[in-house]
């Protein structure tokens, strides 16, 4: 039975309509909005007086798609309570909208869910707090551009002002102003009346109508108005609002608009076009491509900070040189280089150290990392980025204190950001394979899901005025001037904005930056969403395009706009999340390149890496010479100083040789097996310990060399012996100065054995990788949703309990606990056990936490009353002095 056949069932209050829900909607309800759950209310009518909070309110209006957003601003203009066919009036318009009527009752769902809309049809209520938000006001304008109705506009109007423009319209006088605003509001709500007082109108007052129709309302007027301005005024369709300020009252304006509230309506979200094609296999290599890529990048760059990176500034982060050098390193421009840092940081392969001097290094989960399959490496550092709240493309730019936000230190944090990133992706999987996206479609339909907050009313479309008058208006005339805001500032979301500012601004660029970082990782490829990118986010597999071409299209091959689309896969869990992306690194796995065991040794002292190489013959390699170019073929140079550096870290001449006489497909060339001979016959020669340090040497002319280089004055050196030369540096700032020199000394150790460095052994403690920054309280699980749901039932069925009280005992209003003596609380809860009644009590537990219960005593003794606990639905066991009070219940 409807509530219109049965008014008694239709709910007064949101609690009331709360009560009514089961409990799958209050499930849904807890879910859609978080925030009402944390805590866990008492009852079901604290539970509404959370949902009505502002914060919370304006939380919930900010998650709202464009279509129920409008549909919530239509309700805060409509009468309260509002009938559905009101609503969809407003929605649609006088002439109706089949696009809007059909979406209009899933939108109303939405609402209603989310607990911003209450009651039945007949009788439709916005929450109160939605209603303050959204309805117009000279402070906040309407996102509708509709003004004040005609008893708000004129309530500051003389009584004599509102007879004499009830005479000027035609309408009889009244007795009192309240029934002569009735009288104009009904005149202006009859369509055959408006339609003939317009008619008479000239058409320098129809274009200040025009002007004014689709907001903001307000506008300017000079002590003594023009004419066409004094037509309006006096007939009520402009009324003043403060001196020299007047208003378009909104049913004028609903009028002139043939009924709708919003200018234009979006009842479908905009679909996202596809922009080029390419074939699925082109753009899975692609991806894997750039997968492969990203690897290598993340291990050169901790391989560049193996010894200790660059220092940590005070105020936390990388300075802008030591950014600028790692840009270098890794030969991009400084924000993907940003972008890496970000990403090994939040990965936890990346960490200060902690240290009174402290720099960053690579922590030791990096070593662990190294050691994983590409596929599961790859896994981990994309299911970082999608969780990530730090946002590298703000790096560089400055905060609300005017100071420069750095690579790794704070402010960067932007809790939208893993929101759209998945959105963002999930968007990718509607399209067909190989499709990759429009990427101003993607961001309206962006914009669509989450509207911008910027008040974009006005605009140049006709009027639906022009068609329902002959009367048509002027070219060039002026008179009323609207403000570009109204007064007041700016108000709730605008209606159909597509402007950026703000936090919106930087969704939108959350968006390109997700595109632009999702190729850089290989989840995309060419643009479009490669197969282990679908798997990283849960995607079904995509439906394959009509186009069968097997090249790719080129880059502005523009493709229908694909209007049944793949459905958009949810958010994953962090354990669904963590399953995806192993499945997605399963994917990749195949399409890398296999490792391979050798290079190609050439005789200008280089070596040449076809491929990728396996990790022990890249690490030695990475030892023994540097780098000279990368690409699809590494270039390594051996060099004196590298071939050093792996004699410092405990290779011999000999390993060397045998070394690269197993891993070449190519003879050792003779200038190579030189240098290492050259270089290994003079290492060591010179041993330099810890004095402050030393230096010695069986040869005692080189020591005589080194004395009288003019290099060595800083050093401090001085002979202790014929073999021996003390110096006041340390040891480590005395290698370099030597080896500055041309010579190749040997570190040695107090037993005087020669130290071996090896180039991975500086890490950091263990440590976490950062949290990401929550957006509001995470959405709870379904056993905390079931558990939260029970205790909310039960706290409402002991609140709303029939009671009366106990004989003396004091009258509680409703919600208060029940308060009686000691002695009253022990006699009624014995007279309970004997006639088997049902109590309503107030309990106190251990941390303070006060609650109603009903129960039922089974027995009392030895200070505790045992009793089946209807609220819980168990039998429980509760001190007597931990009772505030019982009632009995009504019959």
């Amino acid at each position: 039975m409807s509530t219109e056949e049965n008014p008694a069932a239709a709910p007064r209050s949101l609690a009331e309509a709360l009560r009514g829900r089961d409990d799958v909607s209050l499930a849904a309800l807890l879910r859609s909005r978080p925030d009402l759950i944390t805590p866990v209310p008492t009852d079901l009518t604290q539970l509404a007086t959370r949902a009505g909070t502002r914060a919370s309110v304006v939380r919930a209006l900010e998650r709202l798609d464009r279509f129920t957003l409008q549909t919530a601003q239509a309700l805060a203009i409509a009468s309260d309570p509002a009938t559905y066919d009101e609503l969809l009036g407003l929605m649609a318009g006088d002439d109706g909208d089949p696009a809007v009527s059909a979406a209009l009752p899933h939108a109303l769902g939405t609402l209603r869910a989310q607990a911003l809309v209450w009651g039945g049809d007949d009788r439709l209520r916005l929450v109160r707090t939605a209603r303050e938000l959204l309805a117009p006001s000279p402070q906040h304008p309407s996102p509708t551009g509709l003004g004040p109705t005609v008893r708000e506009a004129g309530a500051g109007i003389s009584p004599g002002r509102i007879q004499e423009i009830l005479a000027t319209a035609g309408l009889p006088s009244t007795h009192d102003s309240v029934s002569a605003l009735n009288a104009l509001a009904g005149l202006f709500d009859d369509p055959e009346q408006m339609s003939a007082l317009l008619d008479q109108a000239p058409s320098e007052s129809v274009e200040v109508l025009e002007r004014l129709v689709w907001g903001p309302p307000y506008g300017q007027v000079t002590a003594d108005p023009a004419p066409r301005l004094r037509w309006l005024l006096d007939r009520g369709l402009l009324l003043p609002t403060a001196p020299g300020t007047v208003v378009l009252p909104r049913e004028v304006a609903l009028w002139l608009r043939a009924g709708r509230a919003h200018r234009t309506t979006e009842p479908v979200p905009p679909p996202v076009a596809a922009a080029a094609a390419h074939r699925p296999q082109l753009v899975d290599a692609t991806a894997a491509g750039q997968a492969y890529t990203a690897l290598a990048t993340v291990e050169e760059l901790l391989k560049d900070w193996h010894e200790g990176g660059p220092a940590v500034l005070r105020a936390g982060g990388l300075s802008v040189r030591d950014l600028k050098r790692t840009a270098v390193a890794l030969d991009v421009p400084e924000p993907v280089a940003a972008f890496w840092v970000e990403l090994a940081y939040a990965a936890g392969l990346l960490a200060s150290d902690g240290e009174a001097d402290e720099r960053y290094a690579a922590t030791p989960a990096y070593d662990e990392w190294r050691e994983r399959p590409a596929g599961e490496r790859w896994a981990r550092l994309v299911t970082a980025w999608l969780a990530a709240t730090r946002t590298p493309g703000l790096v560089g730019e400055r905060d609300a204190k005017d100071r420069t936000l750095s690579a790794l230190g704070p402010g960067l944090d932007r809790s939208a950001a893993p929101e759209v990133r998945h959105r963002v992706l999930a968007l990718l999987a509607g399209l067909p394979e190989g499709a990759a996206p429009d990427a101003g479609s993607l961001l309206a339909r962006l914009r669509w899901e989450r509207p911008p907050r910027a008040d974009r009313t006005g605009g140049g479309a006709p009027s639906p005025y022009a068609r329902r008058t002959s009367a048509q208006p002027a070219e060039g005339t002026r008179g009323v001037a609207a403000r570009a805001g109204g007064p007041g500032a700016p108000g709730y979301p605008a209606d159909g904005a597509s402007g950026e500012g703000g936090e919106d601004d930087l969704r939108s660029r959350l968006a390109r930056w997700t595109l632009a970082e999702a190729e850089m990782l290989g989840v995309t490829g060419r643009g479009a969403l490669s197969s282990h990118g679908r798997a990283l986010i849960g995607a079904p597999p995509a439906p394959r395009h009509a186009d069968t071409r097997t090249e790719p299209a080129g880059p502005g091959d523009k493709l229908p706009v694909h209007h049944r689309q793949t459905p958009v896969p949810p958010a994953l869990s962090p354990a669904e999340q963590a399953t995806a992306a192993a499945a997605a690194g399963r994917l990749l796995d195949p399409l890398l390149p296999e490792p391979l065991d050798h290079v190609l040794l050439q005789a200008d002292l280089t070596a040449v890496a076809p491929g990728p190489l396996e990790r022990p013959l890249a690490d030695m390699l990475g030892v023994l010479a540097d780098v000279e170019s990368k690409g699809g073929a590494t270039v390594y140079r051996f060099t004196p100083a590298s071939v050093r550096r792996a004699l410092d870290a405990g290779q011999s001449a000999a390993d060397l040789h045998a070394f690269l006489a197993a891993h070449s497909r190519t003879p050792v060339p003779q200038p190579l097996a030189y240098l290492i001979d050259d270089v290994a016959r003079r290492h060591g020669h010179l041993r330099v310990g810890a004095a402050s340090s030393y230096v010695r040497c069986d040869d005692d002319a080189v020591l005589n060399e080194i004395l009288a280089d003019k290099r060595a004055a800083g050093l401090g050196l001085r002979r202790l012996a014929p073999t021996v030369l003390a110096a006041r540096t340390d040891p480590a700032a005395l290698l370099e100065g030597l080896r500055a020199m041309g010579f190749a000394p040997a570190a040695e150790s107090a037993e005087g054995d020669v130290l071996i460095a090896r180039a991975d052994a500086y890490r950091t403690p263990p440590r976490t990788p950062p949290e990401p920054v929550p957006d509001g309280p995470p959405v709870p699980d379904d056993t905390l949703l079931a558990a939260a749901i029970r205790a909310v039932r039960a706290g409402d069925l002991a609140s709303t309990a029939p009671r009366r009280p106990v004989a003396g005992a004091a009258d509680t209003a409703p919600g208060e606990l029940p308060r009686t003596t000691a002695a009253e609380t022990l006699a009624g809860l014995q007279a309970a056990v004997l006639t088997n009644d049902t109590l309503w009590i107030g309990y106190v537990n251990a941390e303070g936490g006060a609650s109603q219960r009903v129960i039922a005593p089974i027995r009392v003794e030895g200070g505790f009353v045992t009793a089946y606990d209807h609220t819980a639905d168990e039998v429980r066991t509760y001190p007597l002095h931990r009772i505030t009070g019982v009632a009995e219940l009504a019959e």
